[in-house]
């Protein structure tokens, strides 16, 4: 386990229902897709670039039910501002990459606790 969080670090993090309302190959890009978002009303949508493209196919993404961290700061990514980043689970090999989704059917936009 790498580092301690303080609770008051923990607090700043926004991690939101979201689902996958479209999903694009970028050109040049053997790992990454461009993902839109879909956060609700709220919220709206966002752009996600996410290295998924060795774990699943389009069509597996789409309108999957995510967790989004919502507040991180963007990142260009081949040109691409990424306004998130989609949590998942990895292997110790990273050989399996697995989305975390909710269990229930939730309103999108609806926050991690």
């Amino acid at each position: 386990m790498e580092g301690i969080v303080s609770f008051s670090d923990w607090e700043k993090i926004d991690l939101r229902v979201g689902q996958v309302k479209n999903v694009e190959e970028i050109e040049g890009a053997d790992k990454l897709y461009k993902l839109t978002i879909d956060l609700g009303k709220e919220t709206g949508k966002r752009i996600v670039c996410a290295g998924l493209k060795e774990y699943y196919k389009k069509e597996d993404l789409q309108d999957k039910k995510i967790i989004l961290f919502v507040n991180l700061a963007p990142r260009k990514l081949k040109g691409i501002e990424s306004q998130g980043m989609i949590l998942a689970a990895v292997n110790s090999e990273h050989s399996e990459v697995v989305l975390i989704s909710p269990e229930k059917d939730v309103e999108l936009g609806s926050r991690i606790m």
